[in-house]
């Protein structure tokens, strides 16, 4: 006779059901070593997919060859299909794709993903928004560059409508819409986007620390033990308002005679800002670790940008240590209390960002204060979380199509 089991003598281990591997298909005109917000989030994403035992095939331009030796060797964990690139205009350091569709067809006809991700809006993106409806293939998308707020910056203001027009008739071909903040998504829902989806940005706390700080550097940019470091990163352009910058650190200069301030970045108005203020520090674009390195050294950072879907290097900074001044829009708006884990002045009030910048160089105990709840709210935007949404909305989109197959095939025959 076998011996009788009581239920405590059974061990039950709670295991949980892996998860199904897919196959996407990831379509982006941006992507590193390029260096802005989209090519650096997009690569954080593919990373994290693949992690999570999906099979992505990353689809992008071609880069240049100086950006190419950058890149070093192909991913071997990651399917790179390389299209033919033009230079973007205005952005002369990065590459656009050119119309594919046809190539995007015979590529998914032969090995079929389960999802057609679209990270930009541009030529390429259009053919695979193209190519995917072609094959009866579920699309999502991603809006993360306001485009249509760049025309008053450079004279399109008359185009700013038509931008608006294409990017609505875009998303709305997508299953779903990925949007960086509740903001931004209830914006665009007022302009008539649809199906949108809150899918916000990690930070990478362990390289973006304020242990990176470095005395050394901060002398060479001419700042004394104590002095005032006040910071911009980013690139150097038109539409990101810099002129408010400029006048912060009049602002706080007036005051603080010793204040220095840095650049980290280029672009376009580099020549422009050296001019207005010949003493500051301009260092170029920087990357990795050595670009923490450069955020660490600031006391006070500040970004009036009013473009931004996001703006990564507010958590960046935030990560960093540093104290942010920001205006109430995109992540700094989403993500800061005023007086607590930052400052924000209204959004386009310069008058009041100038004030606000004024306000925190004169009190070292509140900006280090701030600065060490901002850590603290960076060290809470994980990468691992970030990717499980993004996942969702891709698991959301692949269920979506495959439940209208089912309605189509039972339908009966006309």
């Amino acid at each position: 006779m076998k011996p009788a089991h009581h239920a405590d003598d059974i061990l039950v281990d709670d295991l949980p059901a892996p998860r199904h591997s897919r196959r996407l298909a990831v379509v982006t005109e941006t992507y590193p070593p390029e260096v802005n917000g989209v090519a650096m989030s997009m690569a954080r994403v593919v990373d994290g997919l693949n992690r999570r035992n999906h099979d992505v095939q990353l689809i992008r331009p071609r880069q240049p060859a100086r950006l190419a030796v950058q890149a070093g060797a192909p991913r071997a964990d990651v399917e790179e299909v390389l299209t033919k690139g033009l230079p973007v205009p205005l952005y002369p350091n990065l590459r656009m794709g050119v119309p594919s569709k046809r190539a995007l067809v015979r590529l998914w006809s032969l090995h079929r993903p389960d999802v057609v991700h679209i990270a930009t809006e541009g030529p390429l993106g259009w053919s695979a928004l193209q190519a995917a409806q072609h094959l009866s293939l579920p699309v999502t998308s991603d809006y993360r560059t306001n485009f249509h707020a760049y025309g008053k910056h450079y004279r399109l203001g008359l185009f700013s409508k038509p931008i608006m027009g294409y990017l609505r008739k875009f998303h709305n071909r997508c299953d779903a819409t990925m949007v960086p903040t509740e903001t931004m998504r209830v914006q665009l829902a007022e302009r008539g986007f649809e199906r949108l989806a809150v899918v916000g940005r990690g930070v990478d706390a362990q390289r973006f620390d304020p242990a990176r700080r470095s005395d050394a550097m901060r002398e060479s940019w001419g700042a004394a033990p104590g002095d005032l470091v006040m910071g911009y990163v980013g690139r150097l352009a038109p539409e990101k308002n810099l002129g408010v910058v400029l006048a912060a650190y009049e602002a706080v200069k007036a005051a603080h005679p010793r204040a220095r301030l840095v650049f980290v970045g280029d672009g376009p108005m580099r020549a422009e800002l050296a001019a207005r203020a010949p003493e500051a520090v301009f260092a170029g674009q920087r990357s990795g670790d050595d670009l923490a390195a450069h955020y660490a050294g600031l006391d006070l950072f500040l970004f009036p940008s009013l473009t931004e879907t996001f703006g990564n290097v507010t958590t960046e900074a935030m990560a960093s240590g540093c104290a942010v001044v920001a205006f109430d829009s995109a992540a700094a708006g989403e993500l800061i209390r005023s007086g607590v884990n930052g400052w924000l002045a209204g959004a386009g009030r310069e008058a009041d960002f100038v004030a606000t910048a004024r306000h925190a160089a004169s009190d070292a105990l509140a900006r280090q204060a701030v600065a060490d709840a901002a850590r603290a709210t960076a060290r809470r935007l994980d990468w691992g979380d970030i990717t499980a949404r993004f996942e969702g909305v891709l698991e959301g989109a692949i269920a979506r199509a495959e439940s209208a197959a089912l309605l189509q095939g039972l339908q009966p025959a006309a």
